[in-house]
């Protein structure tokens, strides 16, 4: 097990339509020079979006992965944002998805997968460098993800990638009426901890 894992809730702000995922854990590892993350229980391929998938439409999820020294900070040391477009193949019952960064090499597009690869790839995409990681003082992980409202894109997505700027500030606020969010919190942890773990 990786260190510092705790148990976690997900939800809605501010809506009656709370999702709650009992029992997720957010694990945290470094692999080479990046932290990165999984949820084993966590499913966000589920409900509305998957049906909208299944129906043919492509549906967009975005995340925020961010690095601090206190819990649920709203200033992060460091971060890591991206939008992922989904698509579902109705004949061979697969998933693709495209990752978008903040520039134009950071996307990338993979096919033929199951739902729970699906998720797999998006967390794992998900990764800060090392050295954006304290080096001695304890600190906190944090991954937000939310299905994309409609209203959203505007302004996010441009030929260069990802306006940082505009996530960060779709991410400030709270998500709107049915808008499905997964908040998870893992921490504290430290890097000597974390490097420790990495190598047994």
């Amino acid at each position: 097990m990786f260190a510092g894992a705790v148990a976690l809730a997900a939800f809605v702000a501010g809506s009656a339509f709370a999702v709650v995922v009992a029992q997720t854990k957010l694990l945290v590892h470094l692999d080479d020079d990046f932290l990165r993350i999984s949820a084993p229980r966590l499913s966000f391929l589920s409900g509305s979006a998957l049906d909208r998938l299944k129906s043919g439409s492509t549906v967009a999820f975005v995340g925020q992965l961010t690095v601090a020294g206190v819990p649920n900070a709203v200033v992060a040391d460091a971060r890591s944002v991206a939008r992922f477009a989904l698509s579902y193949d109705i004949w061979e019952e697969k998933f693709s998805v495209t990752r978008f960064g903040d520039r134009p090499e950071a996307r990338r597009t993979v096919s033929h997968l199951s739902a729970q690869a699906t998720e797999r790839w998006c967390l794992d995409s998900m990764a800060i460098a090392y050295a954006q990681l304290p080096a001695e003082k304890p600190f906190y992980v944090q991954f937000d993800l939310r299905l994309e409202d409609p209203k959203d894109p505007l302004g996010i997505v441009g030929d260069p990638g990802i306006n940082i700027t505009r996530l960060v500030e779709l991410f400030s606020r709270p998500a709107r009426g049915a808008q499905p969010r997964w908040l998870l919190n893992s921490g504290p942890h430290k890097l000597a901890e974390l490097r420790k773990a990495s190598h047994s």
